[in-house]
């Protein structure tokens, strides 16, 4: 077995790129799909070494827990992780050999309908991933009870149609509302023979407390900007510099930010901040509050734009103006604050007005 590498979506534009790290398409995969590589492994994981290890461990102890819990920023590979470990445990042979029926359907995805692994034992929970019709509910603000007693629980009293496991898949585990996450509690600490369980979250606080207990952490990190770099060049992409540190170690952000448009809505979020800023006027706050990207996650994807634009500032005045240094740091902390209050469910628009009152009162 090799490494599990860090890759992730098909985004669609701004805010999907959610999506692509739930369905986990890599550089790897998607030349595998085109019929250019063979069958992605664990070799193709990049900049996970850690993961890597911990899983290539369970393998060779034959000590694979029931329940593993995948965290760790968006866009590093986190599903593809857990894709991967799945077709290791349905292996007809090896664990992945990549040649076997279970490992080709274990990782292709329907192309009809919910967009879910070809394999019977290799089942997938996501909010919205399946209609209405079928589970009975929405879904508009969680993975809902329903999904769980409708896709998961009828599976618990058969095991494996085929493979030598069963293996359940949950996409942003950290959005299974509490019924939802309550019906999976006794199957996730009692679990059938053979059965297992991978969350996956990129906000793990999020998770309840019952149910993150009853899993094993894996951790993944932003990757490093050389497996960044071949990760892009593989998709034929020529990332600069400045693309890599905006980036953050996520391949789902760097793709967004490779978008000329994309890039080009971050740096008017930055831009009207600093109009804000220079208003020196509590009004401008309120208006800058009110405009401000609708969606919460997009609208924190833009704030951490903005930390990292002072973060770089930062370190060219660290190489031009050192006695002026710290000003753009205290203002990327400003920024971080500002993120952690939404990220901690505090209202967005009050966030943001604070934003601009801090950094408006700091000297300039």
């Amino acid at each position: 077995m090799g490494s599990v590498r860090g890759a992730v979506s098909c985004a669609e534009r701004r805010g999907a790129h959610k999506r692509g790290e739930a369905f986990g398409a890599s550089a790897a995969e998607m030349r595998y799909r085109s019929g250019l590589k063979e069958m992605p492994g664990f070799d193709d994981l990049l900049g996970q070494d850690a993961a890597k290890t911990t899983l290539e461990r369970a393998f060779s102890l034959g000590k694979v827990h029931h329940a593993y819990r995948f965290e760790g920023p968006p866009g590093v590979g986190k599903t593809f992780a857990a894709r991967l470990l799945a077709r290791a445990l349905v292996c007809e042979r090896v664990a992945g050999c990549g040649t076997c029926s279970s490992c080709t359907r274990a990782m292709s995805l329907a192309t009809e309908g919910p967009e879910i692994p070809g394999h019977p034992d290799v089942i997938m929970v996501g909010r919205g991933l399946y209609p209405a019709s079928l589970i009975g509910s929405q879904e508009s603000t969680g993975i809902s009870v329903d999904q769980i007693r409708k896709i998961v629980l009828p599976r618990m009293g058969y095991g494996p149609h085929e493979g030598r496991a069963l293996v359940i898949i949950v996409l942003d585990a950290d959005e299974l509302t509490i019924a939802a996450a309550n019906s999976l509690l006794k199957t996730l600490e009692e679990p059938p023979q053979n059965t297992h369980f991978i969350l996956v979250t990129s906000r793990p606080k999020r998770l309840i407390d019952t149910i993150a207990s009853r899993t094993i952490r894996v951790r993944f990190g932003p990757l490093p900007k050389a497996a960044l770099r071949t990760l892009l060049h593989t998709e034929g992409l020529s990332p600069d510099e400045d693309l890599l540190e905006r980036a953050q170690g996520s391949l789902d952000r760097a793709r967004l930010l490779g978008s000329e448009e994309e890039r080009a809505t971050y740096a008017n979020f930055v831009e009207a901040v600093e109009k804000a800023v220079e208003a020196r006027d509590p009004g401008a706050a309120v208006r800058f509050a009110e405009s401000r990207p609708g969606e919460r996650d997009v609208l924190l994807d833009h704030l951490r734009y903005l930390g990292t634009s002072y973060a770089l500032r930062e370190r060219e005045r660290a190489e031009r103006a050192p006695e002026r240094l710290g000003e753009f740091a205290e203002d990327h902390r400003i920024v971080l604050r500002a993120a952690r209050a939404i990220e901690q469910n505090g209202s967005p628009a009050l966030a943001l007005e604070a934003l601009i009152l801090e950094l408006s009162d700091r000297p300039r």
